[in-house]
C-alpha cells in the first residue's frame, strides 16, 4: 500500500427550490477560499462526526440564513481539487421554508435561477454536470 501526502474531503451540496421552481445560486466573493467570483450552492465540507443531512442543513443556515424541507439525496460525485485531494460531495435537492436570504462573508450576491439559467452561469463543471442530469 502507498501512502500520500494526498487528502480526502467530504462534502455537500443542496439545490434548495423555492416555491416557483427556481433553485438558490449563491456568489463567492473575491476572497473566497475556494472557487472565487463563482457562482455555487450552498454547503461546504462536513465537520467531524456530522451526518450529511445535518452538515447540509447547516451549511444552509450558515451561508444563507433559511432553513429547508424535504430534502433528498440527488446525487454523488467525485472528483480531485488542483492539489490532487479527493473530494467526495453529497449533492441534494431540498424546498426552502423562507426566501429572506441573508449571506454569509463567502458570498455578495445571490440568485433564484432555473435549471436552464444556471447553466449560463459561470460555476463549477460538477454542478454543470448535475444540473443537466438531474434537473433538466
Amino acid at each position: 500500500m502507498v501512502l500520500s501526502d494526498n487528502k480526502l474531503w467530504l462534502s455537500q451540496k443542496t439545490f434548495v427550490f423555492n416555491t416557483e421552481g427556481k433553485f438558490l445560486t449563491l456568489f463567492r466573493t473575491e476572497t473566497a477560499p475556494t472557487r472565487p467570483c463563482c457562482w455555487d450552492l450552498p454547503g461546504g465540507v462536513f465537520e467531524l462526526g456530522e451526518d450529511p443531512e445535518s452538515s447540509a442543513r447547516r451549511e444552509i443556515r450558515e451561508e444563507a440564513g433559511i432553513e429547508v424541507t424535504d430534502m433528498a439525496p440527488l446525487a454523488l460525485e467525485g472528483s480531485y481539487t488542483p492539489a490532487q485531494d479527493f473530494v467526495v460531495t453529497v449533492a441534494y435537492r431540498a424546498n426552502a421554508v423562507s426566501t429572506d436570504i441573508t449571506l454569509s462573508y463567502e458570498h455578495n450576491e445571490y440568485k433564484w435561477v432555473t435549471p436552464a439559467e444556471f447553466l449560463e452561469l459561470k460555476s463549477s463543471d460538477k454542478w454543470m454536470q448535475i444540473v443537466r442530469a438531474n434537473l433538466l
